[in-house]
This record gives structure tokens, C-alpha cells and sequence, in this order.
């Protein structure tokens, strides 16, 4: 009987981020075995991204115990008229205003450029913390496409080929431009080349 692959917990309730992680991350063909854990993590509130998912993954690791291999992960919608803001807030706007009044944000400005930038942050089983980002440059528009991811509906990436946003493109595609897609490929590398 084959060795059972090594389990790594992904720190997510949320069933949309974890299908989508498992197909960036290789699928069934994984080395490893992505299981995920719904913990509830205190986030604390900052600017600096990667010290949020540092914060989120000590606190993974105080929960599930050491050496176990988790990671976290963090997502923030930067608005370049606003100096990087909402920033990691991006979910608590969404969430109390509506996509429409996010967009409105902007409604005084010609400049809608904004950024996407997702950090993880993963432990080994030796406890040793590792750090992946990506960052994806768009425009915040009207909302288009389904609406059941965050705010993909009102972000049009510069690299999307036809101008969709990321709610209207098919996921494989959006994978290969997104922050979250850049930030996996990194953590996949590095669980693959370890």
C-alpha cells in the first residue's frame, strides 16, 4: 500500500477559494493532500499585508498545533486614488456597503486604477514561516458577471484579453493573471522544489 501523502491545511471556510486553490495548486495531482480547517482567526487591522497574514497564521498554528503545515491567506483590493485603501478592508466594505457604493468610491475621479494583491503566509512542519505574493493591476468598473467571489464582479483586469472582469472570465484563465493565481504558483513551487 503507497505512503498516504502529506496532509497541509489551507485555512478557509469558504468552498469557492478552496476549489479554486486546489486547481492552481495541481488538482489530484498534488504531492500532498490540500485539506482545509474554518478556523476563526482574529484579523487584526493594519496596512501592512504580510504582517496580517503573519498575525493569521501564528494563530493557525496555536490552534492546530505545531507541525502540522498550514498556510493563510489574505486578500486586499487597493484603489490608487486612495493611496492603496480599502486595502485588506476590502471585505468589510463590500460587506456593509455593496459592490455599488464601492464602486461610487470612485465616482468623483477619472483615475479608477486599482490593485489586487493576495499574501500567504505558510508554515512547515519544522514551523518555519514562508511568505508568497501576487498582484494583479486593473480598474474598478460597474459591476458585471456573477456575484457570488468578493468583488470579481467590479474588477477588470489590465491583462484580461477581452476586458472581462474576473467574474466573466473562465477560471483557468483567470488563474493565470490573478494576484491569488501569482501568489499559489509561488507557495506551488516551493511545496513542489522542498
Amino acid at each position: 500500500m503507497p505512503d498516504a501523502k502529506p496532509e497541509i491545511v489551507f485555512v478557509t471556510g469558504n468552498q469557492n477559494k478552496l476549489n479554486e486553490v486546489r486547481l492552481i495548486l495541481g488538482g489530484d495531482a498534488t504531492p500532498f493532500q490540500l485539506t482545509n480547517e474554518p478556523l476563526d482567526l482574529e484579523e487584526i487591522q493594519g496596512h501592512d499585508l504580510q504582517e496580517i497574514a503573519e498575525a493569521k497564521l501564528k494563530q493557525a498554528v496555536d490552534q492546530l498545533g505545531p507541525g502540522r503545515p498550514v498556510f493563510v491567506e489574505d486578500t486586499a483590493l487597493c484603489f490608487d486614488e486612495y493611496n492603496g485603501l480599502p486595502g485588506a478592508y476590502i471585505k468589510w466594505f463590500v460587506k456593509s456597503m455593496g459592490l455599488e457604493k464601492v464602486v461610487k468610491m470612485l465616482d468623483g475621479f477619472e483615475n479608477k486604477g486599482a490593485y489586487a494583491v493576495t499574501t500567504i503566509a505558510y508554515a512547515d512542519s519544522q514551523g518555519k514561516h514562508h511568505f508568497f505574493q501576487g498582484k494583479t493591476h486593473g480598474t474598478i468598473v460597474p459591476s458585471r458577471g456573477h456575484r457570488n467571489f468578493g468583488w470579481d464582479s467590479i474588477f477588470q483586469p489590465d491583462e484580461a484579453p477581452n476586458g472581462e472582469t474576473y467574474a466573466e472570465m473562465e477560471k483557468a484563465d483567470k488563474n493565470k493573471i490573478s494576484q491569488r493565481g501569482r501568489a499559489f504558483d509561488q507557495l506551488k513551487k516551493h511545496l513542489y522544489s522542498s
